[in-house]
């Protein structure tokens, strides 16, 4: 899901990066930011305070770690949270029922599995008792803000992911609950007017990374 909306706002160069990142991918282990996304996420439902925010961060960076790479990932999901606790004031999401996301399985569009994220589940009633439904994910980057191209793209996918694992005929993926949090910045993108265009797009894109995917060479000097 994220490297899709990356995809899509991407210039022809980054996109060939990308594409060919996803097929040949490091063995070295990859930082994960889950402490962080697991305590934000509780923040966002309402379960927790700034305090539990504060919390997090002095544990995170005190917790022992036993090689290297664990005491850099508990000081980089440290980082996370506090960079999202000093923009967390600025956030301003629907006044709607907040749930947790629950496992989500993945979406095959155009011929490709793509993986989904999800922190926050949101929802509410209409008066004719319709549900609206909607999902926020995180993005969070060190010292730069999320592009806003592709904010909009990643909330397009969601309310498109939302549309297509629904099956409540009572329920409806709603735009302004399709959400993308810069948990740099602050910034909150919606799904856009035009994202079933959108969706449409990335369906069309990933079509035709499926069928040259066979023929994706490897990166230069690429030990396989």
């Amino acid at each position: 899901m994220r490297t899709l909306a990356d995809f899509m706002a991407a210039s022809e160069q980054v996109r060939r990066t990308l594409v060919r990142s996803c097929k040949y991918q490091p063995v070295a282990r990859i930082l994960q930011h889950d402490d962080a996304k697991l305590a934000i996420g509780r923040y966002l439902r309402g379960d927790a305070d700034a305090g539990y925010l504060r919390e997090q961060v002095e544990s995170l960076r005190d917790r022992m770690a036993d090689t290297p790479f664990e005491a850099d990932t508990n000081q980089h999901n440290a980082d996370y949270i506090e960079r999202f606790a000093e923009v967390s004031a600025a956030i301003e999401l629907p006044d709607v029922e907040r749930l947790p996301p629950g496992d989500r399985q993945p979406l095959m569009v155009g011929g490709m599995r793509v993986t989904v994220e999800l922190h926050l589940m949101l929802e509410r009633t209409t008066r004719n008792n319709r549900r609206r439904l909607g999902a926020a994910a995180l993005r969070y980057a060190k010292r730069k803000p999320l592009p806003p191209a592709v904010g909009e793209w990643q909330s397009a996918f969601l309310l498109g992911y939302l549309a297509r694992t629904t099956h409540d005929p009572d329920a409806t993926p709603e735009n302004g609950l399709c959400l993308t949090i810069d948990a740099h910045s602050g910034v909150v993108y919606q799904a856009p007017t035009d994202s079933a265009r959108r969706f449409a797009s990335m369906e069309a894109a990933c079509t035709s990374i499926a069928e040259r995917w066979a023929n994706i060479a490897p990166p230069p000097n690429a030990r396989l």
